[in-house]
């Protein structure tokens, strides 16, 4: 592959002038099986290039362990790229942003009592370097310089934002390229905070989504000489539970980023496809308020959630057009989605039954954290005796970030971050009912001074003013359902609980193995699986209304439906398999 160079004039490829036309494609967020398709797409729209961030906390999940295979695969994911004839820039981290769990900072830092993450703390820069050495060592092949197809690698992510350390910067750029990094480095950040983004030496781009010629210009003020590229150039947004779909006019989107090639800049758009939080692994804004980022990453791109080109495909094409050849093949049709209607789901396992059969509980005097836990996603059930019946005010310090209360296994109410909840009266019944919180970590906050997020309940709670201590934790991530013991009932159960349903596909059915969308009316809250594949989160406090099931998770033969409801389930048990997403009302 040619190798990027980089000079007063601009961007060039083995010597030849060269304008980067990239997207954002993240390889977490889409179904492997389905990565060739995106990536022939992003070729097909006139992009030259893709980029992805990296996601620290997904491929080292605890410090001694590291994964880079299944879905995880990058290298594989590098090597389709390259088969498309698309040059790829890569974006290690260690912090992404990307409205992912914590930035994609890995839980297992926030044990560390006072830790600093992004900073020249020694334990987060030992942490850095191990996963720079572990990821970048079997990625040295996909090096421009050695024929692949990488052509730079991002320092650090928007840090201008969050701080002005140059130091910091050097040691993670110097990481990079002691791990073997030897093509061009960049950072990135929005205009305003470029002075303390950048790094001396390292080409500096900007971020912003309008007012392109202004941007630009602010950009070219603070770096004279050399290439112009908005490394993140916004051309849609992500959606909040609780908010409405957020979309951008096609036709102005297409008319920025006219304005934006117009100058001769580079670009790579944010998003190209967004893809999807599957699982647990949203992540969430506090600014003043916690707000959790729905499941669904589809971000009005130009290639919606199930991989379908939107109106935007078809005008930044022609707008592309102008300033690039664009391949003589047709726009791609929407791929075929199937309709399988209503699902019974008529087995049920209760949760706090099952409970010991998911997590093995830990004695401890005071609640422990997520992270003291050892726990990256899902729930932890808090479990304490109370001492005498008779009315009660439980406070909770911190309730990071919703907690279910249960009295003897059922349900009293709920305190939830986002509302600022942190107290709840009721009745105890008798001396020694016990006492549960179901504490759901609903996302860990991915942007601000907010990253430093330990998950469960991190302070006091108290009965009446006196603290409770003596604590059964119990970690419920949910990494596998094996556990559950289902059975048949008829009645609607009460509480967090597990429902399951089946139904079938293939040659039985007559239905083909395609994508299709769950939508979830009459349910209130919890999560989905099908065949064991984490689905993600649904609520119905929207906008949200459905949850993207990709093909490739579904089998010929008997396929299984699982979903935990924390509240009040449908009162029929059913689900409902269309070929149509419902992301919620836009913004009139």
């Amino acid at each position: 592959m040619p190798v990027l160079q980089i000079d007063d004039g601009g961007f060039r490829l083995d010597g030849e002038p060269f304008r980067l036309l990239s997207g954002g494609l993240h390889y977490f967020r889409v179904h492997p099986a389905q990565w060739a398709d995106r990536l022939r797409k992003a070729r097909l729209m006139g992009l030259n290039t893709v980029e992805t961030y990296v996601p620290w906390n997904l491929h080292q999940p605890r410090p001694d362990r590291f994964h880079l295979d299944g879905a995880l695969d990058l290298p594989a994911f590098l090597d389709l790229a390259s088969a498309e004839g698309l040059h790829v820039l890569l974006r290690p981290g260690p912090y992404i942003c990307a409205e992912w769990e914590g930035g994609g900072l890995p839980s297992w830092l926030l044990a560390e009592p006072g830790i600093r993450l992004r900073s020249r703390d020694p334990r987060f820069l030992s942490a850095v370097d191990d996963y720079f050495e572990r990821l970048l060592t079997p990625l040295a092949p996909y090096l421009a310089t050695r024929g692949g197809p990488v052509l730079a690698v991002q320092v650090e992510n928007e840090y201008g934002a969050y701080g002005d350390d140059t130091a910091y910067l050097e040691h993670l750029a110097t990481s990079l390229r002691r791990n073997g990094v030897d093509v061009p480095l960049f950072t990135c950040d929005q205009p305003a905070d470029l002075e303390r983004g950048a790094l001396p030496g390292v080409l500096a781009t900007a971020n912003f989504g309008s007012r392109s010629a202004e941007n630009l210009a602010a950009l070219r003020a603070h770096r004279p000489a050399g290439p112009l590229l908005s490394s993140e150039f916004w051309i849609g947004w992500f959606d909040r539970w609780g908010g409405h779909h957020v979309v951008r006019d096609p036709d102005l989107a297409a008319r920025e980023l006219d304005a934006l090639l117009a100058t001769g800049a580079s670009v790579n758009f944010y998003m190209f496809h967004g893809g999807t939080n599957f699982g647990f692994t949203n992540g969430a804004n506090d600014k003043h308020t916690y707000r959790p980022t729905v499941t669904s990453y589809d971000y009005d791109a130009p290639l919606d959630e199930a991989g379908d080109p939107t109106e935007k495909f078809t005008a930044f094409r022609e707008v592309i057009a102008k300033y690039a050849p664009v391949p003589a093949e047709p726009v791609p049709a929407r791929a075929e989605k199937i309709a399988l209607g209503v699902v019974e789901l008529t087995e049920s396992a209760g949760l706090p039954a099952c409970a010991p059969a998911l997590g093995d509980a830990v004695p401890s005097r005071h609640p422990l954290t997520m992270e003291e836990l050892g726990q990256d996603f899902g729930f932890v059930m808090y479990e304490t005796a109370l001492p005498a019946a008779g009315p009660a005010l439980l406070e909770v310090e911190q309730v990071r970030d919703r907690a279910l209360v249960l009295l003897d296994g059922r349900p009293v109410g709920v305190l939830e971050r986002e509302n600022h909840e942190h107290a709840i009266a009721f009745t105890v019944p008798r001396a020694g009912s016990v006492l549960g919180l179901l504490v759901e970590n609903q996302g860990r906050v991915n942007y601000g001074p907010g990253i430093h997020d330990r998950k469960g309940l991190p302070g006091t709670v108290t009965l009446d003013g006196a603290e409770l201590v003596g604590w059964t934790n119990r970690p419920l991530p949910l990494t596998s359902l094996d556990g559950l013991d289902f059975a048949p009932t008829t009645a609607t159960p009460v509480g967090p609980t597990f429902h399951r349903g089946t139904f079938e596909l293939g040659a039985a059915s007559s239905r083909p193995l395609a994508d299709t969308f769950l939508h979830l009316g009459g349910w209130t809250k919890g999560n989905a699986w099908i065949n064991g594949f984490p689905l993600g989160r649904y609520w119905s406090r929207g906008p949200q209304r459905s949850l993207y099931v990709p093909g490739p998770v579904l089998r010929p033969g008997s396929n299984e439906i699982v979903l935990l409801e924390l509240h009040a389930a449908h009162r029929a048990r059913t689900v409902d398999f269309r070929d149509t997403h419902d992301l919620g009302p836009t913004e009139e």
